[in-house]
């Protein structure tokens, strides 16, 4: 056909009256849809726990005071805290506009976070690959494909994880870290995909970058250890799929490209630089939750070893670099694992354990190679049935021990897998104690929960920028010291004058003070709610 010749497809049959051919769903939009639906009511049936509580309490310090929010779980300025991001106020402003408390909030931002999660693995696939089976195989090595002892955090997505942390910023964030690397893989050469993102100058508009630069601005803002991930897969794949050097035209458009990613990194910095609830950058340098984070390299090998499956496919795409361009390691899969196991080592190394919450995302490049490699058209040479063979055994191995149970509910389980974790309620509380009034508490569950109701902790559960944590260990030591059988009335008194205290949420061990009386009680974990002061 002739360049500006345009040629009309005849329709036949059935077709001639829309004028095309009949749409079919791909693969993966198949498999994506019954995916998402499975996974909707997998998240829906158990109770929220663990996090939640603190994701519901900033929606409700937002949807009571959207431009100065409180602090999130003590009655304290809320300046300064990262929990206010452009995520967090977007769930406000919904909270707001419909009159849905925070747990409803964070109850219906689970289906939506799915939705950006799987559609960015979609664009991210086709980047690497057309092959129509890719990211289906590749969405089943990614929730299947860790490890044979439960890995339950923020950030990961395996099935069992999924039904905890869907409705978090963290998921929403890898979500958008897949549609930014699909992006840059596009502008940087990628040629996987029927849909290229350039212009006809074959570099991209220049807005078209700054888009892709803000929204890594974006990844900062929403979930700042998350963007540490997504910056190093950004650099991945404009390193490895880098065009162009020498002199003349050649290197013209070499320092086109450059200025662009320039102008892409800009955008970038001046997104996450101009947001006015909290500065993400004093975030680089405050350890305070890296002590909690020390736990994440506890146990890596139970919790990720099913992922080495994918070693020899991302080996495969090491060779195959060398061979089409004569640099082994210039594939983007094998750079943005490398750069990420750098990350993680160093967060060991130096202390900064805060930089394991990217283990998650260290195992994508895993995942997704083997994904692209079992998608590769029949028939299969001996070593591809080989791994194809080991796959479907860690697959089946993962489901099996860990994943299972999230989408067996037990009363179709004929097996006895282990299930998501079930938290108590705490509405039964919560409908007593007004929104702001101080809570002291001492049970586990309570203490995390209880502020995503609206009520205050006299001694929040979390490290905040928003509060120095020399203070919040001083309020810790008093709600310890309230607590103490030993402890006086006066001295009780003291404490709940200071910090405002106006309920007392017990567990049935604990004795209830004398200057307390009692409001309520649960049937299900026997803790009780009682008033103090007058």
């Amino acid at each position: 056909m002739s360049a500006g010749v345009l040629v009309r497809r005849v329709a036949h049959g059935a077709t001639a009256l829309r004028g095309g051919s009949p749409w079919r769903p791909t693969p993966y939009q198949l498999f994506g849809g019954l995916f998402f639906l499975v996974m909707t009511l997998a998240y829906w049936r158990v109770p929220l726990c663990c996090d939640a509580g603190q994701h519901a309490a900033v929606v409700e310090r937002l949807k009571a005071h959207l431009l100065s929010p409180r602090h999130p779980m003590a009655d304290l300025p809320g300046a300064g805290s990262p929990y206010y991001s452009p995520y967090a106020v977007a769930q406000g402003a919904f909270a707001r506009l419909t009159g849905l408390g925070g747990w409803a909030v964070v109850r219906l931002s689970g289906p939506f976070n799915l939705l950006v999660l799987l559609t960015g693995i979609g664009r991210f696939v086709r980047v690497l690959t057309p092959r129509p089976w890719a990211p289906v195989l590749g969405l089943g090595a990614m929730v299947l494909l860790w490890g044979t002892e439960r890995a339950w955090w923020s950030g990961y997505l395996g099935l069992m994880s999924m039904t905890g942390n869907l409705g978090y910023p963290s998921t929403f964030a890898i979500g958008l870290a897949f549609w930014a690397w699909a992006l840059t893989g596009a502008r940087a050469g990628g040629t996987g995909g029927p849909v290229r993102y350039v212009g006809p100058s074959g570099l991209g508009s220049a807005s078209g970058y700054a888009g892709v630069g803000a929204l890594y601005g974006l990844i900062v803002l929403v979930h700042p250890i998350t963007s540490i991930a997504a910056v190093l897969g950004a650099v991945a794949f404009v390193a490895g799929w880098w065009r162009g050097t020498g002199a003349g035209p050649a290197a013209r458009s070499t320092a086109a490209v450059a200025g662009r990613w320039l102008l892409a990194g800009a955008a970038a910095l001046l997104v996450a630089a101009c947001w006015p609830y909290f500065d993400v950058f004093a975030l680089a340098g405050d350890r305070s939750v890296d002590a909690m984070h020390e736990r994440l390299y506890d146990g890596m090998p139970g919790h990720f070893w099913l992922a080495l499956t994918g070693v020899p496919a991302l080996w495969l795409r090491a060779r195959r670099a060398k061979r089409d361009a004569g640099q082994r390691w210039r594939d983007p899969l094998v750079l943005m694992f490398a750069l990420e196991c750098l990350a993680v080592a160093y967060g060991w190394a130096g202390g900064h354990y805060t930089y394991g919450r990217i283990l998650g995302l260290t195992l994508v490049p895993l995942q997704f190679a083997l994904g692209v490699e079992l998608a590769a058209p029949r028939p299969w040479p001996r070593w591809r049935r080989g791994l194809g063979l080991v796959a479907a055994a860690g697959a089946c191995a993962g489901f099996l021990t860990v994943q299972a149970g999230a989408v067996v509910p037990s009363a179709l389980d004929p097996v006895g897998f282990d299930q998501p974790p079930r938290w108590p309620t705490y509405a039964w509380a919560a409908r007593h104690i007004e929104p702001g009034e101080a809570v002291i508490t001492d049970g586990y569950y309570a203490v995390h929960l209880i502020s995503g109701y609206g009520p205050d902790l006299a001694a929040p559960a979390w490290p905040d920028p928003a509060l120095d944590e020399g203070e919040r260990l001083r309020r810790l030591a008093a709600v310890r010291s309230y607590l103490d059988p030993a402890s006086t009335r006066a001295e009780r008194t003291a404490v709940a004058r200071r910090y405002h205290v106006r309920w007392l949420l017990l567990t049935r061990w604990r004795k209830v003070p004398e200057e307390a009386t009692v409001v309520a009680w649960s049937r299900e974990t026997g803790e009780v709610l009682a008033r103090v002061g007058p």
